[in-house]
């Protein structure tokens, strides 16, 4: 049982690993977010990190959500679905993760 509790443990860091991913791309999120506030280069290497890290998803969005104007809310959108995201799936995942791991370790 002790196999079974580490390997329980084992995905329970890849969880939280996942949820430490999400966190940075919100980030860069935010960055890609300030950056289109002004007029970038978009030569830049940053600018084009960002916008190839960020575009896909909400391009993806987009397609769902309609223009308000000169407004986009396609990352209001990928915001609340990361926090969805990591606080609907992956902490109750990870929480499960460690209750069995627990359990099989002493039970």
């Amino acid at each position: 049982m002790i196999l079974v509790s580490n390997i329980m443990y084992a995905l329970a860091k890849i969880v939280e690993l996942g949820d430490g991913l999400l966190t940075i791309y919100k980030y860069i999120l935010i960055a890609s977010i300030l950056i289109s506030w002004v007029n970038p280069d978009p030569y830049n290497p940053v600018v084009n990190f960002l916008y190839r890290v960020t575009e896909p998803l909400l391009s993806r969005i987009r397609r769902f959500v309609p223009p308000f104007g000169a407004m986009d809310f396609s990352p209001l959108v990928a915001f609340a679905a990361i926090y969805v995201l990591k606080i609907v799936v992956l902490n109750t995942l990870y929480q499960y993760l460690i209750r069995f791991a627990q359990m099989a370790k002493f039970g």
